[in-house]
């Protein structure tokens, strides 16, 4: 069984992504990795390649007028995967803001096992942890995806979908497997400024400049405009991470959970059945569950 990793990385280093951490955190159960490195104005493609032999780079130049639903987000996902040799059985997929912790591996490459002659079976999915504010920190309601596909079987026709979230095969969604292994998501970790200007950068490949500065005007103060309402996080993080957060996790003044949630009423409302039962009605799923 051959598995190879993929990503696409652009000014990783000038946006504080974890990206090296990203990809270590999966290369361990990979047999190679893509990257599909962007026209960046920082040292992206330098740390890129010095992090193990296994990786593999392209050059890509981003399309910066697209705004479309964050379209060019899928056109550079597409672009590593294009470089995926075909004789690979899964890929793994990994944005430079994801890592996965070291104790799901064993789970996940068990699963691949298990699976590979399944035809049932063309993806795994995967639950999400939504870091916010900072590392202590989870945003937790129905405005933040629970689940996304993230390894997927090397099949004819297979295309990022949209802005990348997640996958389809031939435009019809995936037959997937949910397996209780996490990614860890820490692109909206950020101090008030910075996450302000992760707002405001990541915006600007969906909308015009003035919908930006109407909507996400630079602020000196911490807004939890984005996150609804945040939950302490009380498990461990992936040891690739442990570096970074011991240099990096800032305390805030107050307690950023006893907040009041940003919730119009019907997202409270469909927000409290989800607590009491674990039923999110009404959830996008972008791939169809069958085992």
């Amino acid at each position: 069984m051959k598995v190879t990793g993929f990503s696409f990385l652009r000014n990783a280093i000038i946006n504080d992504y974890p990206a090296k951490e990203a990809i270590l955190s999966v290369l361990p159960v990979c047999d190679d990795f893509i990257v599909a490195l962007g026209n960046s104005s920082d040292e992206t493609s330098e740390m890129v390649k010095s992090i193990d032999p296994k990786i593999r780079t392209i050059d890509t130049v981003w399309d910066d007028s697209i705004r479309e639903g964050g379209r060019v987000f899928a056109d550079e996902t597409n672009k590593a995967l294009a470089a995926i040799s075909e004789d690979t059985d899964w890929m793994i997929y990994i944005q430079g803001d994801e890592a996965i912790h070291e104790d799901y591996l064993p789970l996940i490459k068990k699963e691949m096992e298990q699976e590979l002659n399944n035809s049932n079976v063309e993806a795994l999915l995967l639950k999400y942890k939504h870091f916010y504010a900072s590392y202590d920190y989870l945003a937790e309601s129905r405005r933040w995806y629970r689940r996304e596909v993230r390894i997927i079987k090397n099949l004819p026709g297979v295309r990022s979908y949209r802005d990348a979230q997640g996958f389809r095969i031939n435009d019809r969604k995936l037959k997937v497997k949910l397996i209780d292994a996490y990614v860890y998501h820490y692109g909206w970790v950020k101090p008030p400024k910075g996450l302000q200007g992760k707002v405001r950068n990541f915006n600007q490949f969906y909308q015009t400049p003035e919908w930006i500065e109407e909507n996400y005007p630079i602020q000196d103060t911490y807004d939890m405009h984005n996150a609804d309402r945040l939950v302490h996080f009380k498990g461990s993080h992936p040891k690739v991470m442990q570096t970074r957060i011991a240099a990096a996790n800032w305390k805030f003044d107050k307690d950023l959970t006893k907040a009041p949630p940003k919730m119009n009423f019907r997202r409270r409302l469909l927000q409290k059945i989800e607590d009491l039962t674990g039923l999110r009605l009404f959830e996008y799923r972008n791939y169809k569950i069958v085992k």
